[in-house]
């Protein structure tokens, strides 16, 4: 039996609407221990805005994450994968556009996000990559409320 995008995929949307600032976004980010968001206009898919991108595009060019709004810096128009599509659809599409993530789409609206991680842990339980993805993150090692030694 073919395994589903939906039987892996993390079934939480996080997003933001294209203008909210990039503060805004990084906040939220922080707030659900993530490194990205989707951008969407009444529902609908129009980005994806990750730390990196917010980073690049806008912090090492000196624009204001005050001012700048997450629709001018996001991907516009991902790559996304639906539902009811193979894991291994999955697994072709992240290969084919060097992407970690794929936003999953119903009827236009993202209803879920199929990580690298995700595919691991149902793929491989055993592997390193399934143990990370399954681990805390390190950047809340040593936080309060959190297990762990503080990084070096």
């Amino acid at each position: 039996m073919t395994e589903l995008v939906r039987d892996v995929m993390t079934p939480r949307v996080v997003a933001v609407p294209p203008g909210a600032t990039l503060v805004d976004a990084a906040q939220l980010m922080r707030a659900e221990d993530i490194g990205d968001v989707l951008v969407a206009d009444q529902g609908v898919l129009v980005g994806v805005l990750t730390d990196r991108d917010i980073m690049v595009r806008a912090v090492a060019e000196g624009a204001d994450p005050l001012t700048v709004s997450a629709g001018t810096v996001c991907t516009p128009d991902p790559v996304v994968i639906g539902p009811d599509e193979a894991v291994s659809t999955a697994v072709t599409l992240m290969r084919e556009h060097a992407v970690r993530r794929l936003p999953v789409v119903s009827h236009g609206k993202p209803v879920g996000m199929v990580s690298l991680g995700d595919l691991a842990v149902s793929r491989d339980p055993g592997s390193v990559l399934a143990d990370i993805s399954r681990a805390a993150p390190d950047s809340l090692r040593g936080m309060p409320g959190t297990s762990g030694p503080a990084p070096a």
